[in-house]
């Protein structure tokens, strides 16, 4: 059969709401295509070039890249900058040739530290137009975690805000032994105080002769990103610069941009997503991002999608809750007409938000899974598939997606429907990360042969749709059974008083484990002891007495992640009186 897929070796034009079901199980020849898109570029590839540089030209040039959506806003309607294309390119030649001015070099790390605004985003576009490596951290974190990630990365430079480095630099600063270049954006005044340091504005100012990137080839480390440390310590996951042909081309396929979309990602920078679909895959797309300054609130959320006639939206069930939590009758004072297509991704989606997002907002939610270590979405409920609540929906063309148990350290297939194996992907796609920063040992031991194992549980049914259990980690084994938390959490959430929910395994001497829920009201309910029997008689009637969960207990906030992961290995660390281990990616630190 003449392959559907010619095309994606020169920008492709196929978007998901075209993708056919034969064409989901084609494969891709990914090779070929980079080695296409390389000639293209005259032996190299660079990952700002693909964002920006191709563009020039066409009718992207001129429209808007980054809508900026100030602090301010609405109240200030002025609080509001437009940067072009054309613009963004130029300004991002200036700051990457300026980094080789302050004696950085291909291969050196620049790591940046601030929140969402436009000089966040050109300053990783210029270190990976300059062939530095970039690695955003989380404005939040405090100064250990800083400490230990830019130590454990080599950092030879560092962006941040002057109000973030008296906070949190400067009691650090002398521990950052390979630091050698500080830039500084000087957002409340205090720059002058700091030691040794470089004004942003001023690079961003300067004019240079030879403004050409310098030539990376398709290995050479592009991203350095730490992963959100559920289960564990964060690993440092590199990716290169090959990784750009597949975020591209998975924008289009899973996210389904199309060239006059107005795309709002509310991942903050620092979380791999904010990167991969917050920067580089919408401007390799031609699409126009917004960003927004400001912290979650609900009422601003949805006068951004709809002053701004947002057409494609990509968020986090975290953040889908919180809307929920704020109540059903606030979204209907607005037209959210505008959004074409919405996506989630972070957390299994719950069937209730997407059931609630769709009676309340009008808006159907697309939920995909990939993680840290694949760089891009493998598995995704595209714009042409029916949703199935719940559901992570199918592979993408050319991911080669199976359920496998590990076995004496061979793999064995899984076939038959709805039944439980771990994630493994085969190697090949473009954007697989290559290593985790010092510990090759432990990147090894996530591969067995030609396939990467995920550590996440699934089922696939008879239709090929494929539905999270959880973590292997996290699977509570009950009298024989195994529990996937995530089943469970779903089924507490459609009680009508659960906002949000966790499950864990409490060990007991009879059965192995015993199920325990810990349960986020919604606002007009209170806690009691006839809820809490309420809740387990539905959870009971709903799961069986197997899987339903013995113990309740009510929680003001369940402990996540800063990209929205439940951390359930806190909340049973805490039960059992356990070492909590790192936290420093826990949202309140």
């Amino acid at each position: 059969m003449e392959s559907n897929f010619q095309i994606i070796k020169s920008r492709p034009e196929i978007d998901a709401s075209n993708l056919k079901e034969d064409m989901l199980l084609e494969q891709i020849p990914w090779a070929d295509i980079l080695e296409e898109r390389i000639n293209q570029n005259s032996g190299s590839l660079n990952m700002c070039h693909e964002a920006l540089d191709i563009h020039i030209g066409t009718d992207v040039e001129n429209k808007t890249a980054i809508r900026f959506v100030g602090k301010l806003w609405p109240n200030n309607s002025n609080d509001i900058k437009d940067i072009s294309y054309s613009e963004l390119l130029s300004q991002t030649k200036a700051v990457s040739c300026a980094l080789f001015e302050l004696g950085l070099s291909k291969g050196d790390a620049l790591f940046s530290l601030s929140p969402r605004l436009p000089e966040s985003y050109i300053i990783a576009l210029a270190s990976l137009r300059a062939g530095i490596v970039y690695s955003p951290l989380f404005s939040v974190f405090g100064p250990e975690p800083i400490q230990a990630r830019m130590n454990k990365g080599n950092a030879n430079a560092l962006f941040t805000l002057a109000s973030i480095y008296h906070k949190k630099i400067a009691p650090i600063r002398d521990s950052l032994k390979s630091l050698t270049c500080l830039i500084i954006l000087d957002d409340d005044g205090s720059a002058q105080n700091i030691p040794d340091h470089i004004d942003f504005m001023y690079l961003l100012k300067r004019t240079f002769e030879n403004s050409s990137e310098i030539m990376t080839c398709p290995d050479d480390l592009a991203l350095l990103h730490f992963t959100s440390g559920t289960t564990g310590t964060p690993k440092g996951a590199m990716h290169v610069h090959a990784a750009v042909i597949y975020h591209q081309i998975s924008g289009k396929w899973a996210l389904d941009f199309k060239s006059d979309d107005i795309f709002w990602c509310t991942a903050d920078p620092g979380w791999v997503t904010g990167t991969s679909y917050g920067i580089i895959s919408p401007l390799c797309n031609g699409v126009t991002l917004i960003i927004d300054e400001a912290e979650f609130n609900a009422r601003r959320w949805y006068d951004i999608l709809q002053f701004f006639r947002v057409s494609n939206w990509y968020s986090a069930p975290t953040a889908l809750r919180m809307l929920m939590r704020a109540g059903e009758d606030l979204p209907h004072e607005f037209d959210l007409s505008s959004v074409r297509i919405a996506s989630s991704v972070g957390e299994p989606l719950n069937p209730e938000v997407i059931w609630w997002a769709q009676k309340n907002l009008g808006i159907h939610l697309h939920d995909n899974w990939w993680q840290t270590e694949t760089g891009g979405i493998m598995i995704s409920n595209f714009s042409s598939m029916n949703i199935r609540p719940g559901s992570m929906g199918k592979p993408l063309p050319g991911i080669d997606v199976k359920l496998v148990n590990s076995i004496d350290g061979s793999l064995e297939f899984i076939n038959a429907p709805n039944t439980q194996g771990q994630i493994a992907i085969k190697k090949g796609w473009p954007s697989m990360f290559r290593g985790y920063l010092g510990e090759n040992e432990r990147y090894l031991k996530c591969f067995s042969g030609e396939w990467y194992l995920s550590g996440d549980l699934a089922k696939k049914d008879k239709d090929g749709y494929f539905w999270f259990v959880g973590r292997a980690d996290d699977v509570i084994k009950s009298s024989g059974h195994l529990i996937g938390p995530f089943e469970v959490e779903s089924v507490l959430m459609e009680h009508p008083s659960v906002l949000e929910a966790a499950v864990i395994g409490i060990p007991d001497s009879m059965v192995g484990e015993i199920v325990k829920g810990y349960i986020v009201l919604k606002k007009d309910f209170q806690a009691s002891e006839d809820l809490r029997l309420e809740i387990l008689a539905h959870a009971r009637k709903n799961l069986g007495v197997s899987v339903a969960p013995k113990l309740i207990s009510f929680i003001d906030n369940l402990p996540k992640t800063r990209s929205g992961k439940i951390m359930r290995r806190l909340l049973k660390a805490r039960e059992l009186g356990l070492p909590e281990g790192d936290l420093s990616m826990l949202e309140t630190n």
